[in-house]
């Protein structure tokens, strides 16, 4: 008894300080098995049955479609990430026109769920490269990071993610990313700093150099209000 408290209050402590297990999700192999529709069954009776736990008259208007409702948004939106064939298709073209610095994406809006608490994650993703002959279209980034966001994270590994692809669908290491986001899970409980917020970076290749990396972060910080 003593030792399903010791790691019980262990698992609580580390969900607390948020650390991450692997640069990869934690996915089962079997975790495909079941099609949306039978996922969406099953989350549906659990959500039924936690509100039901609360206290909650489910037969209240307001509250009967919420079970369904929950299930299809944890299934097709906010943990939509998770089915590899929802992984968006990167046009990559040449780089004709032999543009060889580096190209930013800033200010990509990012929502993603903290794996601890299941608490939204709400911030900003910078992304720059250099071209080594390939380009990306501008859309297929922001796409990429919806796609790695829409699952349980860790920010940490969600920066990792968002740089392996892009360096995969580039070829080339020269790839960055700086994320700037609020965790509810800090912001609406336990310590309740609504001011905070967590930045990360992953940086690749030639940003590695510090005159690189320091033209990236310039970069983000100009003002490009229009």
């Amino acid at each position: 008894m003593k030792l399903e408290q010791a790691l019980e209050e262990q698992h609580e402590e580390r969900g607390n300080d948020h650390v991450g297990s692997s640069t990869e999700t934690p996915i089962r192999e079997d975790a495909f098995v079941l099609s949306d529709e039978d996922k969406i069954e099953r989350i549906q009776k659990s959500v039924r049955e936690i509100m039901l736990t609360l206290g909650l008259d489910l037969d209240d208007d307001s509250l009967n479609g919420t079970p369904k409702r929950v299930a299809k948004m944890y299934v097709k939106e906010i943990f939509g990430g998770l089915h590899p064939k929802r992984k968006p298709k990167s046009s990559t073209f040449k780089n004709k026109y032999k543009y060889g610095e580096m190209l930013v994406e800033k200010n990509i809006v990012l929502y993603s769920t903290c794996e601890h608490h299941l608490l939204p994650i709400i911030g900003r993703a910078h992304i720059a490269y250099i071209s080594n002959g390939t380009v990306v279209g501008l859309s297929k980034m922001n796409r990429i990071v919806d796609y790695y966001a829409k699952r349980p994270q860790v920010q940490e590994r969600l920066n990792i993610q968002i740089v392996k692809e892009l360096q995969k669908v580039l070829g080339t290491e020269d790839v960055a990313c700086v994320i700037d986001a609020k965790h509810l899970c800090v912001n609406s409980r336990g310590i309740r700093d609504i001011e905070s917020s967590t930045v990360t970076a992953e940086y690749g290749g030639k940003f590695k150099n510090e005159a690189i990396r320091r033209e990236f972060l310039d970069y983000i910080n100009l003002d490009t209000d229009f």
